[in-house]
């Protein structure tokens, strides 16, 4: 017996030194840009220490898989898009969506009618058509859905899109005005319903599968530019009464329905209201949110995402906006841009997200087109002067989790033993396993990546993110 555990332990110290781990660093002040900086072999690991620092990795505790990866495709993307020369348009499409020769995109955001990142407002109807015979998307056709579908492709046809709604035709409304928030009028709560079954439907005929919806961008926010506001009780019958069974009925059960598409501060009262009530939650594949809570310095507030993950465990969540700061055309090289994304992808995944979408993936040298000159970042800007990409850190901070982490994949357990690291970690379905870990402070350090009773020793820069790749 005593031979037999020592073969066992031998073999065990040769799979480990076998194993390599290699490692993709981005750092501020670097030319580092998602580069593969080291080859490491994983070797018996020491003692622990209270002297170093771990990243502590488990591939046998495994929690949520991952749904995808991603940004929204916004009337203000594809019309910044077709302004590109046909060279820096393929340069983009490829950088997004090529998983070998970019970073991989495979979830996509779209919205229906206009929203801020809109050159105009406009609906799919005609004024007063209450019973949708006008209904058209032709002014998609012209920029819109040709930039998806290019996507689509890009992608393997691996791109989940989902949509969302910021504001119903203004005489479906209160106020009258797409605009300035209001609320949908109760008569016009079935037309609305069927308005969605349109769109997607619409949208299928030309060759645009949409995956998912959200009943309403930012309930609670009544805003200069499209927007409407439903309290909790008033999505949750929404969806009970109306749009779940106009969706079903329609013959769209397939369209994953989500509810919220706002922060994280109101989260739980909506998952309570709507998934306590199980004639609505039937409907509802999930929730969505966002990440404006508090831009003021404030701690963003990720428990109240697992808070949902606890108490709901059979509905998914889902990220689905999030942009870092207000334009500023001197802003290109600020490193919080990306910092913002790494900082809340970490946390949302381990949080029980399953997926994340960024906002625009494409802005034009001013942050627009915006018809309401609410102008923002992008990972990637074009220049429409002078027809160049400008990639901001952004991009290959997203690209640390999209590139490595596929759709199937299993989120794994990760945890580190400083504060100064976040990390997060995935097993794809092809067994590598890929650890994201971030370093947000000024300081360099050494951590020793454990998994099992292997480790490797491997080094962050300040302001880093790394993703290490290795196989089980």
């Amino acid at each position: 017996m005593a031979r037999y555990l020592l073969l066992l332990l031998l073999l065990a110290r040769t799979a480990a030194s076998q194993t390599r781990a290699i490692v993709y660093t981005t750092a501020e002040s670097t030319s580092l840009r998602l580069t593969a900086t080291d080859t490491l072999v994983f070797k018996p690991s020491e003692p622990t220490s209270e002297g170093k620092v771990y990243v502590f990795v488990d591939p046998r505790k495994t929690f949520q898989p991952l749904i995808g990866i991603g940004g929204a495709l916004t009337d203000a993307a594809a019309e910044t898009f077709a302004k590109l020369p046909a060279a820096e348009q393929e340069d983009l499409i490829t950088a997004y969506y090529s998983a070998d020769r970019g970073i991989g995109y495979t979830l996509g955001r779209t919205n229906i009618n206009s929203c801020d990142f809109s050159s105009e407002s406009y609906t799919y109807v005609t004024e007063g058509d209450s019973a949708l015979t006008s209904f058209s998307v032709a002014h998609d056709l012209r920029f819109r859905i040709p930039l998806i579908k290019r996507a689509m492709a890009a992608s393997g046809n691996k791109l989940k899109l989902f949509a969302s709604p910021w504001s119903p035709p203004a005489f479906m409304k209160d106020n009258n005005d797409m605009l300035h928030g209001g609320h949908l009028r109760p008569e016009y709560a079935h037309a609305w319903a069927h308005y969605f079954a349109k769109f997607v439907e619409s949208y299928r005929k030309a060759g645009v599968p949409v995956w998912g919806i959200t009943i309403q961008n930012e309930p609670m926010a009544t805003q200069t530019w499209e927007s409407c506001v439903y309290q909790a009780a008033d999505e949750r019958d929404f969806l009970k009464n109306h749009l779940g069974p106009a969706m079903w009925g329609e013959g769209l059960r397939d369209v994953n329905i989500m509810v919220w598409d706002h922060n994280r501060d109101l989260i739980i009262e909506r998952a309570l209201t709507i998934f306590g009530d199980s004639a609505a939650a039937k409907y509802a594949w999930g929730m969505g949110f966002h990440w404006y809570e508090d831009w003021s310095g404030g701690t963003q507030m990720y428990d109240n995402v697992a808070l949902v993950n606890r108490l709901y465990p059979g509905k998914h969540l889902l990220f689905t906006e999030g942009t870092p700061a207000n334009f500023d055309s001197t802003g290109y090289g600020r490193w919080s841009l990306g910092e913002a994304y790494g900082r809340s992808m970490i946390h949302d995944f381990n949080a029980g997200a399953e997926g994340w979408t960024d906002w625009n993936i494409l802005l034009d040298e001013r942050g627009g087109p915006n018809h309401v000159g609410n102008f923002c970042f992008a990972p990637i800007h074009g220049d429409t002067r002078t027809g160049k990409l400008i990639y901001t850190n952004s991009y290959y901070y997203i690209g640390h989790f999209s590139k490595f982490i596929r759709p199937g994949a299993r989120r794994i357990l990760a945890a580190p033993s400083r504060s100064m690291l976040l990390a997060t970690a995935f097993a794809n379905p092809d067994g590598r396993v890929v650890v994201v870990v971030m370093n947000p402070t000024s300081k360099r350090g050494d951590y020793n990546l454990a998994v099992g009773s292997a480790s490797v020793q491997i080094s962050a820069r300040p302001h880093s993110i790394q993703t290490v790749v290795f196989s089980r």
